[in-house]
């Protein structure tokens, strides 16, 4: 079994157990609502809204990893990946900070040339994670999916 298959059979064993725990929820949720009076009722609408919100969360978070996926299939395809094969690494796995600083001032500069190229922003948000920067890595990949939407709409 490969990496990539591993990680899905997780993502899909994560989903069906907090599936399960928002049924749970719900209908603790409706139990409460229906022994009556307020107190019950507003904790049942406070309960039941756990759920509905965890709802969102996974699928916003799931919806956002297959955009990502869709993107870094792309990328390997157009052979643009960014190759930190010889970059120095810490113990821990990660590259170095030096390295990756350097490696995020080079993307940098490359994104600046054409800032509304998804591909540029693609590996600018990488570069920004090897950085250790994950909010702007996020935000960077953002632009990204948008921008590549884009450029599939108009073709």
């Amino acid at each position: 079994m490969n990496k990539a298959t591993k990680v899905v059979l997780i993502i899909g064993v994560m989903v069906l157990v907090l599936g399960f725990y928002f049924y749970l929820l719900g209908s603790r949720g409706l139990s409460l609502i229906q022994t009556g009076g307020p107190v019950n009722i507003g904790l049942g609408i406070g309960v039941i809204l756990l759920p509905i919100l965890g709802v969102w969360i996974v699928g916003a978070t799931l919806k956002a990893g297959f955009d990502h996926q869709h993107l870094a299939s792309r990328m390997r395809e157009e052979n643009l990946e960014l190759d930190v094969s010889d970059l120095p690494t810490m113990p821990s796995g990660r590259i170095a900070r030096d390295a990756a600083d350097e490696l995020f001032q080079q993307i940098k500069g490359e994104w600046e040339k054409d800032p509304d190229n998804w591909r540029n922003s693609y590996r600018l948000a990488r570069a920004y994670d090897y950085a250790g920067d994950r909010g702007r890595a996020r935000e960077t990949m953002k632009r990204a999916v948008e921008l590549e939407r884009q450029e599939s709409a108009e073709r």
